[in-house]
């Protein structure tokens, strides 16, 4: 019987980062986006620290071009925030800024929802560009004398966009001509990399793990005035979710994770919310089980620091 972390794909001959290496993909995204605060001009600034008695250079100042609270507003944030969760939840973090690491076969499918929520961002900033001029009026009237009609483009089509990329990571293959000694040094950096990018996905994982099974173990073992703690149902289905997340992104770089997965998986199988709330006797049984997990969990952060990140030489 297949289990959740059985991956018939990996090559258990292969290391952790190779097998990072070879089956996933960068993958790098990019906003367009105005800004909604602006740094007040050195006379404006001068102004200020008058009023308050300050030295202007020890005082920092600024002000807000748009209200972000407006609705209209909130719906271009909204669809940010999802491309931005998208991201991280269908791929590993990489020592490099601004890039990830997504598994290969997974690309289409990313590629697939990424469009989609780019066009829900279109939409959201054509709905915002309607209330444009409504939200530059009342702009006017709370900034007084610091509002400057110069601060704001013409219309905010183009101002809120997003891009996405899968860039190389590998060394080019013409250093392999130009300079083999250079191109060495870079396959020793990748590898570098991939190691640490291992580190970086476990250390993810175990602090996700961590934090859900935390959460629930102390809605199912606490009291409030002599009652079980209330709980919504995400708590037991945020545990479901980062299985899903684990089997599909999983490279087996740590035996005692995947073990810690599986128990977490075996102990919350087939329970519903609404039995957990019903049941107090599998309520604790559950709660014991889970602080287990958790007291091990709790170790394993502790420990991370004093681990070292596998580097090869350089």
């Amino acid at each position: 019987m297949s289990t959740l972390l059985d991956e018939p794909t990996i090559q258990p001959s292969t290391s952790p980062s190779q097998r990072l290496r070879t089956t996933f993909a960068a993958v790098r995204i990019a906003f367009t986006w105005l800004g909604t605060r602006k740094t007040l001009t050195n006379e404006q600034k001068a102004q200020a620290a008058e009023s308050f008695g300050a030295e202007e250079q020890y005082l920092s100042a600024g002000k807000k071009l748009l209200d972000t609270r407006h609705p209209a507003f909130k719906a271009v944030t909204s669809v940010h925030s999802r491309i931005v969760s998208l991201w991280k939840a269908m791929s590993l973090p990489y020592p490099e800024p601004g890039i990830r690491l997504i598994r290969q076969s997974q690309i289409d499918t990313f590629n697939e929802q990424l469009t989609l929520l780019q066009q829900e961002l279109a939409e959201a900033v054509t709905g915002l560009d309607e209330h444009y001029s409504e939200l530059k009026s009342a702009a006017r009237d709370r900034l007084g004398s610091l509002y400057n009609a110069a601060d704001y483009p013409g219309s905010l089509q183009g101002m809120f966009q997003v891009a996405w990329d899968f860039p190389s990571v590998e060394p080019p293959e013409y250093l392999r001509r130009l300079n083999p000694e250079v191109y060495q040094q870079e396959c020793e950096r990748v590898a570098s990399r991939f190691d640490e990018a291992v580190q970086l996905a476990e250390a993810a994982f175990i602090e996700e793990l961590q934090g859900i099974v935390s959460h629930l173990t102390e809605r199912l073992s606490g009291q409030t005035d002599g009652k079980p703690k209330v709980f919504r149902d995400s708590a037991v289905e945020n545990l479901t979710q980062f299985f899903e997340r684990f089997r599909d992104l999983n490279v087996r770089s740590n035996e005692q994770l995947d073990e810690l997965v599986n128990h977490c998986q075996h102990v919350v199988a087939g329970v519903e919310p609404q039995t957990l709330r019903d049941n107090n006797v599998l309520r604790q049984s559950m709660a014991n089980e889970l602080s287990q997990v958790q007291n091990v969990l709790d170790d394993l952060l502790v420990d991370r620091p004093r681990r070292n990140i596998l580097r090869r030489p350089r």
